[in-house]
């Protein structure tokens, strides 16, 4: 049975979207049916039920699903490391993100992955906060890239970057000119606040009234984007990171102020599951976007990760339980599995931290 026409059938289910899969493998939509079509004969029984809307798996879909995804991943990451012995590295990172990560200096992150490996790919989708952390524990991303990252069951967690929050608000406010604030100057502001539910709203709310400070809010999104464009109207204020902002100041459409008092970061992590092991290609992409946030970390005790492979490796599998580990670590010779994916095959690396 052709392999192709299994990852199909799991991009279908994965997706949840005939066409989505159709467009993740530049086929047309009709051809991913036939496919699925003829998998189910091939295999004779039904794997969709397509009666409903959306549609919903078989008993036998469910446990084909479950028992091929990970056969077709490993066999794309093997294949992928195959060309790495030549030194070409290739295959897919599989990237969830929140949002305010994702539309901000990500697509930066993928540019320059991709002009360096051009034969790597990374595939990011955006999503609310729960449904990153629903994705790294189906196996649907090899990681997540969310804000006041929670190592949750199943799941760990690598300190990333920590971003500055300031107060926002269009060029024609008043506060627009000031040189810095404290929670005492918003105190009675109108305020375009963090939607109920989001962690970074309820630690702003939080740090303002244990600073005696009521703000007026006036409104509330669940999206920085849409915070961004309420206040380009000039009568609210907000506390927002400050790096989701620097276009917005640059362009003359918001103005930001240091909040001195009190002063509150953003934290951002990389969620993967425990039980997880990296191909070179993800490696190296979380190498890439740690060595550009290290210089955002508040504790300079976190520090980035490059393993280097062993003299005529591939590079292989590393675990990122120990990449974590190491990147607490002073420099050492640290044991690093690599070649067959366990993280106790190890070959001695020098780990740069």
């Amino acid at each position: 049975m052709h392999l192709a026409a299994i990852k199909i059938f799991c991009d279908v289910v994965r997706q949840k979207s005939f066409s989505r899969a159709a467009g993740a493998n530049k086929l047309s939509q009709s051809a991913v049916s036939q496919s699925v079509s003829q998998l189910e004969k091939n295999l004779g029984v039904r794997l969709i039920d397509r009666s409903h809307r959306p549609f919903q798996l078989t008993p036998e879909g469910r446990l084909y699903y479950q028992g091929c995804r990970g056969l077709v991943e490993r066999y794309y990451a093997i294949e992928a490391e195959v060309r790495n012995l030549q030194g070409e590295l290739a295959g897919t990172v599989r990237a969830s993100a929140i949002y305010s990560v994702g539309l901000g200096r990500m697509s930066d992150y993928v540019r320059r992955f991709c002009q360096r490996y051009p034969q790597a790919r990374v595939r990011m989708s955006y999503l609310h906060p729960d449904e990153v952390y629903q994705t790294v524990a189906a196996d649907d991303a090899d990681i997540g890239l969310v804000s006041y990252p929670q190592a949750r069951r199943g799941l760990a967690v690598i300190d990333w970057r920590s971003e500055r929050l300031v107060v926002a608000c269009s060029p024609t406010h008043p506060l627009a000119g000031r040189t810095r604030l404290t929670a005492r100057d918003l105190d009675g502001q109108p305020f375009i606040a963090f939607a109920e539910g989001l962690r970074i709203g309820r630690e702003i709310d939080t740090e303002l009234r244990r600073c005696g400070c009521e703000v007026d809010a006036v409104m509330a999104f669940d999206n920085i984007e849409t915070i961004k464009r309420a206040l380009e109207l000039g009568e609210a204020v907000s506390i927002l990171p400050e790096p989701m902002v620097t276009a917005e100041v640059q362009l003359g459409a918001l103005a930001v102020v240091p909040l001195v008092s009190p002063r509150m970061h953003r934290p951002l992590g990389i969620v993967y599951r425990r039980s997880a092991v990296w191909s070179r290609v993800v490696q190296e992409f979380v190498n890439l976007i740690r060595r550009d946030g290290a210089g955002d970390r508040l504790d300079e005790t976190h520090r980035t990760v490059q393993a280097e492979p062993h003299a005529g490796a591939g590079g292989g599998w590393v675990s990122p339980e120990v990449a974590h580990a190491v990147s607490r670590s002073s420099d050492e010779d640290v044991p690093v599995g690599v070649g067959d994916g366990r993280p106790d095959a190890g070959r001695m690396q020098k780990v740069t931290v």
